[in-house]
């Protein structure tokens, strides 16, 4: 006779890691919803204005900590990743290293994640149903107020590194996160341990200096935040520092020695669109609005829009090496409608020695 047991609940965790791998992710983990230390962290943040004008930060209060109070009922949060990184992309630091040539984060190279890996979560949520029972849920990928690498540090997926960017032991920290929240009274993973040890490459590593101290991240000062979330003129103090990153900014990341285990994404929606991964700074500059919309729809970057597109590029190429194709492109757009714009191209003209 048979007297081994299988574990109830340890089976229905394997069946829906199993799930989520069929589904294109590259782990889940499962969490408890107390975040009461990661909700005092924020506060200090907000309180010390380190999230700028991202005001959506603190216009939730604590519901960003409290999964219960932006979904009711809730009692455990699923947390997911799936790879982005893209394998056939033009080395990062050769990009970085040419001035004519325009860096994009690794993350926005191809399709915009946000659709693929809410689809994907949807898809797991009704197979957990089947798998335990009808349950009460919702699904979220940077589409409310959510903790996401806290409830991830909690679900055991991997550790928030001094960078302040979740890490995987046997992944680094190439990945998109998204959860489901659910009234589920599944069981939950133990929190993942820290391994950043002495570390802090990613420190010196942040061309603005926005790592302030371990753990602890200005995002005034961050690139991702002045190239993505800053809908205005970017600080003047700063415009030289970025350099010709011109979409956000992995500088932290390409440091990091974890992200040594890096995987490469598997599905095809992360490959590489329209030569971004080492476009030149003066062919995207010349780009029209019709062309922007054209080919950045469906991509992370369409987000920002086309007038800070230009923004950004005039910044790349105030530092770019002076050249007559830079000089004329940025004399091309001098007396662009865009006060926004006409701004950040008369700074880079000056760089370059021309007066406005």
């Amino acid at each position: 006779m048979d007297t081994q047991h299988t574990d109830p609940a340890a089976s229905l965790r394997d069946r829906i890691a199993q799930s989520a791998r069929e589904l294109g992710f590259d782990d889940i983990g499962i969490a408890e919803i107390d975040l009461a230390e990661d909700e005092r962290y924020l506060e200090r943040w907000l309180q010390r204005g380190w999230h700028g004008r991202m005001h959506y930060m603190a216009r939730h209060g604590r519901r960003r900590s409290r999964p219960a109070e932006l979904l009711p009922g809730t009692l455990r949060v699923i947390s997911a990743r799936m790879n982005y990184w893209p394998g056939d992309a033009r080395a990062a630091a050769t990009v970085l290293a040419d001035g004519e040539l325009a860096y994009v984060s690794r993350y926005a190279l191809g399709r915009n994640y946000h659709k693929l890996v809410r689809h994907a979560l949807r898809e797991l949520a009704d197979r957990i149903g089947t798998l335990a029972g009808r349950h009460g849920y919702r699904v979220f990928v940077d589409s409310a107020p959510v903790l996401e690498k806290a409830l991830a540090r909690n679900a055991g997926i991997g550790w928030i590194g001094k960078h302040t960017n979740l890490i995987v032991r046997d992944a680094g920290s190439w990945f998109f996160l998204g959860e489901i929240f659910t009234d589920l009274p599944l069981p939950a993973d133990a929190p993942a341990s820290a391994h950043c040890g002495s570390c802090s490459a990613c420190m010196p590593a942040c061309p603005t200096g926005a790592i302030v101290a371990p753990y602890q991240l200005d995002a005034r000062r961050c690139i991702s935040y002045l190239t993505i979330e800053l809908d205005g003129a970017i600080p003047e103090a700063l415009r030289a520092a970025i350099g010709n990153r011109i979409y956000g900014c992995d500088d932290c990341q390409l440091v990091c020695p974890w992200n040594k285990f890096a995987r490469a994404a598997a599905h095809p929606d992360f490959r590489v669109r329209h030569g971004l991964d080492a476009a030149r700074l003066t062919a995207l500059f010349a780009w029209t609005a019709t062309q922007f919309d054209e080919r950045m729809r469906g991509s992370a970057i369409f987000r920002i829009g086309y007038e800070r597109w230009l923004r950004n590029i005039a910044v790349g190429l105030g530092n770019a090496p002076t050249s007559p194709e830079v000089v004329n492109a940025l004399k091309a757009r001098r007396d662009h409608p865009s006060a926004l714009v006409r701004e950040h191209v008369l700074w880079a003209l000056e760089r370059h020695g021309l007066a406005a």
